[in-house]
C-alpha cells in the first residue's frame, strides 16, 4: 500500500528529482537528465512560465517510505486563455509497474486541477508543450535524442488503466546519410529559389538578441493553428534560448526571408544526450569534463523546431528548410538526424519527412481524460 503526499520541502523535492535514477537507472537506453536543468523547469520563482501557471508536485511512497512514483499537476492559465478550454495538465510522471500507485498519482493530480475549476486533465507535459512532452509508446530500442523523453514500456498501460485515453501522437522521424533522398526536395528548392526573392541564411551571432526576437515572432505566428500550442512570451522565449546559446551551431540555425522579410526558421542542435549521459545528472565536479570530451564524437543532430508563417506554409518552404538544415548538418560532419517532435496531424511536415527518406523510429503519446 502506498501513500501520496504533496512535495513541500527541499528534501521532498530532492526525492522527486532523484526518482528516475531509482526507477530507470538500469535501463541502458535511459539518459539521466541534468539535475540543474530539471530544477530550472520546476523553479516557480525564476522560470517565467509560472507567471501564468501554477504547479503542484506529488510523491508516492511505499509503506516503508521508499519513493515509488511521482507526478506534477499544472494549471496553465495561458493555455486556458488562448484555447478557451478548461484543461489542466500533468507531467514529470514516473511510476513503478503498479496500477494502484499510478491511479493514486493521477487521482491526486485530478483533484488538484479540479480544485482550480478545470474539467479535463492532459499530459504528460513537462511542464508545457514548449518543453519535453509525451510518453514513449514505440521505439524503446535506442536512447532518446536531446530533450526527448524516455520511459518503460508499461507506462502506456498504467496511464490507460488510470482512465486516460490517447489525445494525440507525436512522431520522431529518423534519417541518415545513407537513407536520405533529396531529389524531389532539391527540385522544390530550385523552384522556390527561382522566384528570386527567397533567401535562407544562418543566424548572425553578433545580432543574437535581434535574431532571437525574429525567431520568436515567426514561431508564435507559424504554430498558432497547431494542436496544443500556446504562444511564448518574450521572457519565456529568452529563458529557453539562454539554455541553447552555449551549444548553438550558427550554421544549424536558419532564417528564411522572402522579399527581405523573415518568414521561416529552423533550428537543429547536436544530440547532446550522447554527451550528457556520461555526466549522470551532474556537471560538477567531473561532469563537465566528461561531457566536453564526449561532445567531440557527436555525429547526430536533432531538428527540434521549424516554423513558417501561415501565408507561406503551402509553398513548400518548410520542406526546403528541413532539407537545407540537414544538408548543412551533413556538410559539417554529422551523419544522422532526428526530426522531432511532429504532430501526427501535421500532414505537411510528415509528408516532407517521408519524402526525404526518413522513417518514424519513435512514437510518443499525449493522453487526456476527465479531471
Amino acid at each position: 500500500m502506498s501513500h501520496i503526499d504533496a512535495v513541500r520541502t527541499p528534501s521532498g523535492l530532492r526525492a522527486f528529482l532523484a526518482l528516475p535514477w531509482r526507477l530507470q537507472g538500469r535501463d541502458p537506453n535511459w539518459v539521466p537528465p541534468l539535475l540543474a536543468e530539471e530544477r530550472k523547469l520546476l523553479d516557480t520563482r525564476r522560470n517565467p512560465f509560472y507567471r501564468q501557471a501554477e504547479i503542484a508536485c506529488f510523491l508516492a511512497r511505499a509503506a516503508d517510505g521508499t519513493p515509488v512514483g511521482r507526478i506534477a499537476a499544472i494549471d496553465n492559465r495561458a493555455h486556458t486563455a488562448f484555447h478557451g478550454e478548461r484543461v489542466g495538465f500533468f507531467g514529470f510522471f514516473e511510476c513503478v509497474d503498479d496500477p494502484a500507485v499510478a491511479r493514486g498519482l493521477l487521482d491526486a493530480a485530478r483533484a488538484w486541477v479540479r480544485g482550480r475549476g478545470l474539467r479535463t486533465i492532459r499530459g504528460p507535459v513537462n511542464p508545457s508543450t514548449n518543453d519535453s512532452v509525451g510518453t514513449l509508446v514505440e521505439g524503446f530500442d535506442r536512447p532518446p535524442f536531446f530533450m526527448m523523453p524516455h520511459n518503460p514500456p508499461f507506462h502506456d498501460a498504467l496511464l490507460t488503466g488510470a482512465g486516460l485515453a490517447k489525445a494525440m501522437d507525436l512522431y520522431a522521424w529518423h534519417v541518415t546519410q545513407e537513407t536520405i533522398v533529396t531529389n524531389r526536395m532539391e527540385r522544390l528548392a530550385a523552384r522556390l529559389h527561382a522566384r528570386g526573392d527567397l533567401r535562407v541564411r544562418p543566424i548572425v551571432p553578433a545580432r543574437l538578441r535581434e535574431e532571437i526576437e525574429t525567431v520568436r515572432d515567426i514561431y508564435n505566428r507559424a504554430w498558432v493553428r497547431n494542436w496544443g500550442f500556446v504562444p511564448m512570451s518574450r521572457e519565456e522565449f529568452d529563458y529557453a534560448a539562454a539554455g541553447f546559446r552555449k551549444v548553438l551551431v550558427p550554421d544549424l540555425a536558419l532564417i528564411a526571408e522572402a522579399g527581405g522579410r523573415p518568414v521561416g526558421f529552423a533550428l537543429a542542435l547536436p544530440d547532446l544526450n550522447r554527451a550528457i549521459r556520461h555526466a549522470n545528472g551532474r556537471l560538477f565536479p567531473f561532469g563537465w569534463w566528461k561531457v566536453l570530451r564526449a561532445m567531440k564524437s557527436i555525429r547526430a543532430i536533432r531538428v527540434l523546431t521549424l516554423g513558417v508563417v501561415p501565408e507561406h506554409q503551402a509553398s513548400g518552404l518548410g520542406m526546403l528548410l528541413c532539407l537545407e538544415i540537414i544538408r548543412r548538418g551533413l556538410a559539417a560532419g554529422y551523419n544522422e538526424a532526428e526530426l522531432s517532435w511532429v504532430l501526427e496531424s501535421n500532414d505537411l511536415m510528415n509528408r516532407a519527412a517521408e519524402s526525404m527518406g526518413a522513417r518514424i523510429h519513435k512514437r510518443y503519446r499525449i493522453y487526456e481524460g476527465p479531471a
